[in-house]
């Protein structure tokens, strides 16, 4: 084997491994970008797992995706570990589906026509499609082509490259080395640790087995060790998980090693006794992908009804640590995993939004509650909890900072602008939540109080800004068109109704009734409220923005501000209705 058959062997693993990863992205474009998503909708039906698992992974090329994805959906909290052993399961099998497509590399027809010439014209046509068409879906298709043709040249480029290896000393004395079930093994599991892919590294063992250098003594051992070594990437992805988020990649570990041992061991006894002829003839493509399906399903159907096994032998193995965690920070959310999945790190996104959103407004209630009675410990739990929102604001900011880089298609960078716009507005929020508790932390240092009509003034007006802060939540949780249009009206009600009371407390100054030193403190608690209400707005709109395309969001903003949108006229009078006070009320 010359330096030439070296370099157009290093050239075909090239093709085929880009072919494997562009056939995967080509084939998850056109089933859809919620495919990933189904993984984390599966019930606890263990065998729609496997089924599951087994469709995804067919899809997506590879069963070390599909089992990262498990993980992070346990580090999460998504799906339960009991509920992924299924899956873990099906994508097993599910990779086998690369090794019947490569099967079709060594088909030869008559009169010249073979499988190149077959994969020539299917690029032909995929070039066409992907060039051609304007509809995305049809490009897509075009794309599925040409990574099926790349990965099969790749395929054919390797076994051309190590034809010259079955009549190479060194490469022979080598395969009799590896006859050794325990050394094929080994040898196998290093190979797909390295490369990190048991489709791509039995692709290459198919691409050797066209040789004929290699027999089934050597292939069906190294079929196990790559099963085996598939599991490597899962393992390092697991680094830093929860517990169950490494007890799922233990899970997947013990899976296949206790699927090899249940095999090798009464297979090469009777192997011992009986001398199956088969294994000392060439291993084929064909016969290495049958061994590869046949050992993955049975796998599964031996194992299949001791999953509570698995399950237990991974938290004997992996024990929960002690101590106690905060409660109301949700970090494992954004897991980091679900970087390489948008629709996964957009959904989990929004649900950290969500809980930011909650903590917030749970700080802004509790805030204006020790205006009436102050608590210490209720003042330090705001606090506290205003630490929880900026760890929010910081970890899902560098989320999507990073999830932006993963190539968005446009739905997805809007959601995820959108995600950006209403943290930044939550944060705020929770910050002028303090300043309020900070207010009243002061007033009952210096013992001092609301004047009567101040202090009614002030749950006036709270009341206001408590309920634009409900509206707006409501809005963002449930993305609710018909309550984010009530939020603008409301706001400028506020506007207007801090404005009176600003009239109000300046004649109180004037009068006597209210001291200066108050007058500080409520100049600044209606600055709060105003900013409050105006962060409120902003996320309404962002709901709206999100909702409706830019021309309609634009046309709904205009008409907001020349005053001549219905929507925004009947809550405005419904709200001035409910919070403005009449003239004669003003005048005192």
């Amino acid at each position: 084997m010359g330096i030439a058959d070296v370099v157009s062997l290093l050239g075909g693993l090239a093709f085929f491994l880009f072919g494997m990863t562009l056939l995967g992205d080509g084939l998850k474009r056109v089933a859809g970008s919620k495919l990933e998503t189904i993984l984390g909708k599966l019930t606890s039906n263990p065998v729609k797992g496997v089924l599951l698992g087994a469709l995804v992974t067919a899809v997506i090329q590879s069963s070390s995706a599909t089992t990262v994805m498990v993980v992070g959906f346990v580090n999460s909290g998504i799906m339960q570990l009991s509920n992924a052993v299924g899956i873990i399961m099906g994508a097993n099998i599910g990779t086998t589906a690369t090794g019947w497509v490569l099967t079709l590399a060594g088909v030869e027809g008559e009169g010249g026509f073979t499988s190149a010439t077959v994969f020539a014209f299917i690029a032909f046509v995929g070039i066409i499609l992907y060039f051609f068409c304007r509809k995305q879906t049809q490009k897509n298709v075009g794309l599925i082509l040409l990574a099926f043709s790349v990965l099969m040249s790749g395929m054919q480029a390797m076994s051309s490259a190590m034809d010259p290896l079955k009549e190479n000393e060194a490469f022979l004395h080598f395969i009799s080395a590896a006859s050794n079930p325990a050394v094929s093994l080994v040898i196998g599991l290093l190979v797909t640790a390295l490369i990190q892919s048991s489709s791509a590294s039995i692709g290459i063992l198919q691409a050797l087995s066209i040789t004929g250098a290699i027999s089934y003594e050597v292939a069906i051992p190294m079929v196990l060790g790559m099963c085996i070594g598939a599991c490597v990437p899962v393992l390092l992805s697991a680094i830093g998980a929860n517990p169950n988020g490494k007890r799922t990649a233990i899970i997947y570990l013990y899976f296949n090693i206790v699927g090899s041992a249940l095999f090798m061991v009464p297979f090469y006894l009777a192997h011992m006794f009986m001398d199956f002829e088969f294994m000392a003839q060439p291993a084929s493509t064909l016969g290495i992908a049958v061994f590869n399906t046949v050992f993955k399903v049975a796998a599964t159907l031996v194992q299949l009804p001791f999953t509570a096994l698995l399950v237990r032998l991974a938290v004997l193995t992996v024990k929960e640590k002690g101590g106690e965690e905060d409660e109301e920070f949700e970090e494992n959310l954004l897991d980091e995993r679900f970087l390489d999945y948008p629709p996964l790190a957009l959904e989990q996104s929004g649900r950290t939004v969500v809980l930011m959103a909650a903590a917030a407004m749970k700080n802004l209630n509790r805030s204006i509650e020790l205006f009436t009675t102050f608590s210490g410990e209720k003042y330090e739990k705001i606090l506290s909890r205003e630490n929880v929102v900026d760890r929010y604001e910081d970890k899902l900011g560098n989320y999507l900072f990073h999830l932006n880089s993963r190539g968005l298609n446009e739905r997805e960078t809007l959601v995820s602008s959108h995600y950006l716009h209403c943290l930044t507005d939550l944060e705020r929020i929770s910050d002028h939540a303090v300043n309020l508790a900070d207010l009243a932390k002061e007033m009952d240092g210096k013992s001092v109080s609301f004047s009567p009509d101040g202090l009614e003034d002030m749950n006036h007006s709270a009341g206001a800004v408590q309920e634009i802060a409900d509206l707006a939540q409501q809005a963002l949780v449930r993305e609710d068109i018909e309550v984010a249009l009530q939020v603008e009206p409301l706001e400028e009600v506020i506007s207007t109704m801090l404005e009176g009371m600003k009239l109000r407390h300046i004649r109180r100054l004037q009068n006597g009734v209210c001291t200066l030193e108050m007058g500080f403190i409520i100049n600044d608690l209606m600055n709060n409220f105003e900013r409050v209400a105006a962060h409120c707005s902003n996320v309404a709109l962002a709901v709206l923005e999100l909702r409706y395309a830019d021309l309609q969001f634009h046309n709904y903003a205009r008409g907001v501000r020349q005053g001549d949108q219905p929507e925004f006229r009947r809550w405005l009078a419904f709200y001035q209705k409910k919070y403005l006070r009449s003239a004669s009320s003003e005048q005192k």
